[in-house]
């Protein structure tokens, strides 16, 4: 069964004369015949009644352009919403982004590139590094912007900006008061982490191994503001990414400089996967934005 025939067994339904209906197609009227026997002859029932040079529906025609109806329709509602989704100007966008990101770089981000493309559509996720790329492995998203702390094969990354991981410690706890501190110091403290399987799980996890010890894990949450809210209620210390937005009245903020401690982010795409040209678009705006002059 042809799209083609499908066409032409709507065309007859709706006109109810052979004849005409080969006009409106621009075919001849025995071709336009044989493609409906041959219809007729797949589908195993006769699908019109013959009356001289008039055709009409019988029960089973009427039943199957119903249905042919139907699939057409959705086939061209398929087609208009995949040209809205890859318009260049007016397409869709899916991004999963890090929890920590969320509180203004990502924001400021959009905000630049809606000022460029100002009909693009976004869709967003803010996830843990591992569920960002198992959604890119699954092509359920265009771009995951996270560290890249795990290497998957097919998944590309591309580096866009370095931050300074810090200490943070209540205002009124004895480190409130250092410059700057070795990430030692930490360890012999209740330490308040994220999950495992966020990037910056990952790269804490590193730089206490790398320093030979093991941190004291009094809580783990998902969310940086969460994180910051413990430390902030007095229940011990953290290592973040300078969050301007967080509990900065109730927190101090130190440098850590022994190792220093610093995480990549990036934007990753799955290397062989399609992108539309609205994504395409974005990628292109975030390496130029980031690009070293």
């Amino acid at each position: 069964m042809e799209w083609q025939q499908l066409e032409y067994f709507l065309a007859v339904a709706r006109l109810q004369h052979m004849t005409e209906a080969a006009k409106r197609l621009s075919i001849s009227q025995p071709a336009l015949s044989r493609s409906i026997a041959k219809l007729e002859q797949e589908l195993g029932v006769p699908l019109f009644e013959r009356e001289g040079r008039n055709i009409r529906l019988n029960r089973y025609g009427e039943r199957f352009a119903a249905r042919v109806e139907q699939a057409l329709e959705a086939v061209r509602l398929g087609k208009e919403e995949l040209r809205d989704l890859t318009d260049p100007e007016s397409g869709t966008i899916v991004v999963s982004f890090l929890k920590s990101l969320g509180l203004s770089v990502f924001p400021r981000l959009m905000s630049s590139f809606l000022k460029e493309a100002p009909r693009a559509q976004f869709q967003l996720y803010q996830q843990s590094t591992r569920e960002m790329l198992d959604k890119l492995e699954r092509s359920e998203i265009d771009f995951a912007l996270s560290s890249m702390t795990e290497s998957r094969n097919g998944i590309e990354w591309r580096f866009l900006w370095e931050e300074e991981l810090f200490a943070y410690v209540p205002v009124d706890h004895s480190l409130a008061c250092q410059d700057a501190i070795d990430i030692v110091a930490l360890s012999e403290e209740r330490f308040i982490a994220v999950k495992p399987g966020y990037g910056l799980r990952t790269i804490t996890d590193r730089l206490f191994n790398a320093a030979g010890v093991t941190p004291t894990i009094s809580f783990e949450a998902e969310e940086v503001v969460s994180v910051a809210g413990f430390v902030a209620a007095g229940l011990g210390v953290t290592l973040l990414p300078r969050l301007p937005e967080l509990h900065e009245d109730k927190l101090a903020r130190i440098r850590v400089t022994d190792p220093e401690c610093r995480r990549h982010i990036g934007l990753a795409w799955k290397k062989d996967g399609y992108l539309s040209p609205a994504a395409e678009r974005f990628r292109a705006f975030l390496i130029k934005a980031y690009s070293t002059p």
